[in-house]
């Protein structure tokens, strides 16, 4: 077996921040913004445990951790450190189902604007602790989830539409808008 590495790296929300192993977790991203969502993740469920843990998220190499208000990185990071550290090696589940290959639907606009969205922004979105997801696509207008660190960061809002509809708008014509769900 060989030795897990945990690093820390802070996240554009001050309440999250990404802790990166050197072993690939998931294929895609999972969410668990509350305790109750943590059921199906043993993973989720056991950092939950720790009083100052508001939510967990986990993409490819990486785990989010979201932290109570009352709470500093500075005391607590460590601990977490450790916790995901020892996680990864005793290969605690993230989730007890298995995870299904990306399949895009809808119209073909809607497996472009899905296409779009995998290709060239999820990646960007999780280097920054975070997801999104596509919801719907009506009148021009597309609606997304934003997940992990995304969720309730200040600086989501100029992301989604400088950045996130721009490239949309571009390469999808057919595309007016892009709205968030989590905002």
């Amino acid at each position: 077996m060989s030795t897990i590495n945990v690093f820390t790296e802070a996240t554009p929300n001050p309440a999250s921040m990404k802790f990166l192993v050197n072993k690939l977790l998931v294929n895609d991203s999972v969410d668990f913004p509350t305790k109750e969502s943590a059921e199906s993740s043993p993973f989720a469920k056991e950092l939950f445990k720790f009083n100052f843990i508001n939510g967990v998220f986990f993409a490819s190499n990486f785990v989010t951790l979201t932290k109570s208000n009352d709470s500093d990185w500075a005391d607590i990071e460590v601990i977490l450190k450790e916790f995901v550290k020892g996680a990864v090696e005793s290969e605690l589940k993230i989730q007890e189902k298995a995870e299904a290959d990306v399949v895009f639907e809808g119209t073909d606009i809607e497996k472009k604007i899905q296409q779009v969205l995998y290709d060239y922004v999820r990646p960007a979105v999780e280097q920054d602790g975070g997801a999104i997801s596509y919801r719907s696509f009506n009148n021009g207008v597309v609606t997304v989830e934003l997940r992990g660190s995304c969720s309730g960061c200040p600086s989501s809002t100029i992301t989604l539409k400088s950045g996130i509809e721009n490239l949309l708008k571009r390469m999808v014509p057919e595309v007016s808008e892009v709205v968030s769900e989590a905002l």
